[in-house]
């Protein structure tokens, strides 16, 4: 592991936290002088158990290539938005289990930081759906900031955390 954060992974499913941790991300990125990697990763839903075989699909390749062409469109989105900032960033869309995926992704770029949202469940949905993030902690090879979306009430700590990390 690195002593200086020069690269920055930025695992992104397009949810509110995850947009909160990309925020995070290039603020921290401003800061450091460092680049920022956007990640996401479509979860093929025939692989993953989430549909069955015997789900009626018309064309199963065909419906995960626009999966995977929308991700494109929205990663590519995010990547001109940063951009415009001045912080280098380049991005990828990948194929297969989240968790895998990410750690794969942070060890052969050779990141120094994964900064990802977390939807902070507890008890029943977190034994139920668990937690990415906490999976992705526990086998990163590099450290791991998980952001979690400030609640409406703690805007104003938010701010404050900006002012500071900007």
């Amino acid at each position: 592991m690195s002593e200086t954060i020069t690269r920055i992974l930025v695992p992104t499913d397009f949810s509110p936290h995850s947009d909160a941790a990309l925020e995070y991300a290039v603020a921290l990125a401003r800061r450091l002088d460092a680049t920022i990697g956007l990640l996401h990763v479509v979860d093929d839903p025939f692989l993953s158990g989430a549909w069955s075989p015997d789900a009626f699909v018309p064309n199963a390749t065909e419906f995960l290539a626009d999966l995977v062409a929308d991700a494109r469109r929205r990663v590519d989105d995010s990547v001109a938005r940063i951009a415009a900032t001045g912080i280098p960033t380049d991005a990828a869309v990948v194929t297969g289990p989240p968790v895998r995926m990410i750690v794969e992704h942070a060890r052969t770029g050779e990141f120094d930081l994964i900064v990802m949202g977390t939807h902070g469940r507890t008890g029943l949905a977190h034994a139920v759906l668990g937690s990415v993030a906490e999976r992705v902690l526990r086998s990163a090879p590099c450290a791991v900031l998980s952001v979690k979306e400030p609640l409406p009430h703690r805007e104003h700590s938010r701010r404050q955390l900006s002012s500071v990390v900007v």
